[in-house]
Formats: C-alpha cells, sequence, structure tokens
C-alpha cells in the first residue's frame, strides 16, 4: 500500500505531545489472545515490531502474538521479574544487568544502532564539550540515556554535578517539554521524540535542530567505527527453549520487516501509529535517524561487548558487576 508523505501539522504535533506522553502512563497495544504479547518501548525498534504485524511476517512466527507498549524502565524490569513480560524490545544494560543478577534472560538481537540525539536551538551547542555551562533535560536516570551521557561526560573531562545543569525527567516527552517552556538549554533524547519536539517547535515558531548526533559522538570513546547498540530484543531464557521452532522463524522476519520499514517508512509509520497511537508522520520522520537494524545477538556480540566495556568502565554495576558471559547471546 502507498501511503502520500503527510504534513507535519499542528494537529500531528500536538497529537504527537500527548500520544507520547499517554503512553508513558498506559500500556498500549493489541490485546494477546492466546499468543505471546512481545512488548517494546513507543520508539524505532516498535516500527519493525508493528510492520511485521501488519504484514503477517510475525505470526509466521507466533500466529497469534499481539504487540504492547511498555511504560517505562522500571515497568520493564517489573514485568521481566515476575514472568509477566516474556519477550520485549529494551535497553541492552537493562538485560544485561539482570541476566548477572541472575535473572533467566538472553539476547536474541539488536534492533538499532542507536537512537539518541541533543536538540536544542542553541547556537553554541555543537559538541559535547560545548555543553559546559547549559542545562540539559535528560530522561530515566540511571537508565541508557543517562549512562551513555554521562560516560561522554566522563571521557570529555565534564562533571555532570557542577559543570552542567543536568535535569533528570521521567520520560523523553517530560524532557521536550522541559525544552519547549525554555527551562532547559537542551535536551537529551531518543526518536521519535526528537522528531516530535522539532515540529512542535516549528509550530511555535523556533527553530530546534539535532545539534549533536549522540551515536556519532559516541566513537570519540570507542573508536570510528564503532557502533552504539543501544537496544534489542530479549527473552525469558525458558520461554525460548520452550519455543525453539518459533524463533527460529522469527529471526529471518524481523530481518525482513526492518528491511520494509527502511524501504517503505510510510507503511511502517501508519502500521505503528495504530499500535503506538502516535501520528504516522512523526513516526515517518523518526526512522530515518533511528538506525534500525535486526542483526542476531551472536553476530552483534563484539559490537556488544565493546559497548558494555565502555559504559562498565563508568560504574560496574550499570551490568551487574561484570560483562555478561557467552550464555547471554542467543
Amino acid at each position: 500500500m502507498d501511503y502520500t508523505r503527510a504534513t507535519l501539522s499542528r494537529r500531528h504535533v500536538l497529537t504527537a505531545g500527548a500520544a507520547l506522553a499517554a503512553t508513558a502512563c498506559s500500556p498500549r497495544g493489541n490485546a494477546g489472545i492466546g499468543g505471546p504479547r512481545i512488548w517494546g518501548p513507543p520508539a524505532g525498534p516498535s516500527i519493525i515490531l508493528a510492520l511485521a504485524a501488519q504484514d503477517g511476517l510475525l505470526q509466521q512466527a507466533f500466529p497469534e502474538a499481539s504487540i504492547a507498549a511498555w511504560r517505562s524502565p522500571d515497568e520493564l524490569r517489573a514485568g521481566l521479574t515476575s514472568g509477566s513480560m516474556q519477550i520485549s524490545v529494551m535497553p541492552l544494560n537493562t538485560a544485561a544487568n539482570l541476566y548477572n543478577r541472575g535473572q533467566d534472560i538472553r539476547l536474541f538481537n539488536i534492533m538499532t544502532r542507536g537512537l539518541l540525539y541533543i536538540v536544542s536551538d542553541n547556537e553554541v551547542l555543537s559538541d559535547i564539550p560545548s555543553l559546559a555551562g547549559l542545562r540539559l533535560a535528560v530522561p530515566y536516570r540511571k537508565d541508557a540515556p543517562d549512562i551513555i551521557l554521562r560516560r561522554l561526560l566522563d571521557h570529555h573531562g565534564l562533571d555532570p554535578d557542577s559543570d552542567l545543569t543536568v535535569r533528570a525527567t521521567g520520560s523523553p516527552v517530560e524532557a521536550t517539554q522541559l525544552l519547549l517552556t525554555g527551562q532547559v538549554d537542551a535536551a537529551f533524547v531518543p526518536e521519535p521524540a526528537v522528531s516530535a519536539v522539532i515540529a512542535a517547535a516549528s509550530v511555535m515558531g523556533r527553530h530546534l535542530e539535532r545539534k549533536i548526533d549522540v551515536q556519532s559522538a559516541w566513537q570519540d570513546i570507542a573508536g570510528s567505527d564503532a557502533s552504539l547498540p543501544q537496544a534489542g530484543l530479549a527473552v525469558l531464557g525458558q520461554f525460548h527453549d520452550e519455543h525453539a521452532d518459533e524463533f527460529s522463524r522469527f529471526g529471518p522476519a524481523l530481518v525482513e520487516a526492518t528491511r520494509r520499514t527502511l524501504s517503505s517508512p510510510g507503511d511502517a509509520a501508519h502500521a505503528a501509529a495504530s499500535t503506538f497511537h502516535l501520528p504516522a508522520p512523526i513516526l515517518e520522520a523518526s526512522i530515518p535517524h533511528s538506525n534500525l537494524v535486526s542483526v542476531s545477538a551472536t553476530q552483534a556480540r563484539d559490537e556488544v561487548q565493546a559497548y558494555f566495556s565502555a559504559i562498565h568502565t563508568l560504574d560496574t554495576d550499570i551490568l551487574g558487576g561484570r560483562l555478561p558471559d557467552d550464555g547471554f547471546y542467543l
């Protein structure tokens, strides 16, 4: 199906802000009927899942599966610990921490090589050192955005408690609201919140832009060829073992869904809009900036371990005291 590229109207922007906030407060998605519920954040990797469901690719592996959104990293951890969430897209550091603390959780694949940006209209801001003296909003204290930011600041010799003002927020949309209302100079947020706040600012007559591509900034730490494998799909080990045949089909299905998402972002955005109640134009605008991939955990092991090594030096407790061993990778 072909869709005409939609304009980011004021209605779309207002709907995006309300929907992002609502998604952060209540679970979204299709109710499962006898099949597994596959969870994810309202962000790029979940767009792949939504398209896989719409196009029947998901059903080739799990005929009665459904898609739903988790509200926060705390809800995600609670669901994994209780066993109510068996499969979910999540930050890799969360999966590794739970694994190292004895949770039966394994990494199935990676689904993005980073979708974080520092958004601002500050003319001085151009790189991590130029954050000195600024007010920066960052969602999810002690979770992936905050961890990555602090590792970047540490690399450049900046103290987050004295060299700049870091405002922790409970969600990306809260961080962007602080930016729009002038309470901070910049926001460190993931897509699609980035695309939503840029569009919202445009409606208000402001010109916000992606001042710093965090994925590029990460290469200052890890090398010019390094990636930022921020999130992927993880699964409870027992569930994976009980459904090995289904998972053998699930991997190729996600590879194909990723290809279709990148080649037809309009289709993918419309599929995800109905699942996550976000405007399709916002989601479509976010896809080119979300670095979406579908690479098996085994194939991605070296880049994941390099990422883990980089954040492990900041605080060993981030990963539960050590880098995960080979058993973590499916």
